[in-house]
């Protein structure tokens, strides 16, 4: 059995918040769940729109599919997406090169199925912290390269240099991960507004003291806040019971 939660905050620096995610523990589609973070970007109000539009298409894709393995079904729905992200953008020049970054992720028996474009993130938090995606972002291929470490990347000036996203090319291949989640471990999905402001150390802590998902996550977006809260924050908890 699973029990998840979700929530976003605007953080301490921004207008509005181009964040958005959705929370499913019901079936959609063939999908027995569905857990989205989704972290627009593009000027005026184009990045929320990016971000909420992209989350309510990949909704329509897979409970529409008929395919039956979790991978296939949300490539079909990120593709879809990328497609109708580039169709709306063309409808004002207000919406020009706006996108975003998405997570997605199914949770079918033990087994969790996750597919991503750009920076935002699943971790697997039990014993440790482990995060499952990589991260599509120039800094990330330069610690992949060696250019720089784990920790230089943190605080980087080109940080949120994203290589890949929804929207900004005629098609999109995310990458595909699978994990166990076994009873008592918890699923983190977030945007880089907490990961950029809160260590994997201190997340793993205050997953770990969790009494229940829901102070959990304001306690996460406390934290981003309490470090400076410099961009908008999203979180989606989910937990194997």
């Amino acid at each position: 059995m699973l029990k998840a939660w979700g929530m976003k905050d605007i953080g301490k620096c921004r207008e509005i918040n181009q964040d958005y995610i959705f929370v499913s523990e019901e079936p959609i589609g063939n999908l027995p769940n569905l857990f989205l973070v989704a972290d627009g970007m593009g000027g005026h109000k184009a990045g929320d729109l990016a971000s909420e539009y992209t989350v309510a298409k990949v909704q329509e894709a897979v409970s529409k599919s008929m395919q039956t393995i979790p991978h296939q079904i949300l490539k079909g729905a990120f593709q879809y997406a990328n497609q109708k992200l580039i169709e709306k953008a063309r409808e004002s020049e207000s919406y020009t090169g706006m996108g975003t970054t998405l997570v997605a992720a199914t949770v079918k028996q033990d087994l969790v199925y996750v597919v991503n474009v750009g920076d935002s993130r699943l971790y697997r938090i039990g014993d440790r912290i482990e995060q499952i995606t990589e991260d599509h972002s120039l800094v990330e291929e330069m610690v992949r390269m060696g250019e720089i470490s784990k920790e230089q990347a943190r605080n980087h000036p080109e940080k949120n240099i994203i290589t890949k996203a929804i929207g900004v090319s005629d098609t999109v291949e995310p990458d595909y991960f699978d994990t166990e989640l076994r009873k008592g471990e918890c699923l983190l999905m977030c945007s880089d507004g907490l990961s950029n402001m809160v260590t994997d150390q201190q997340i793993r802590e205050i997953v770990e003291m969790r009494t229940d998902l829901e102070s959990c996550a304001k306690e996460l977006i406390r934290a981003a806040n309490h470090n400076g809260g410099r961009d908008n924050i999203a979180v989606v908890l989910i937990e194997r019971i």
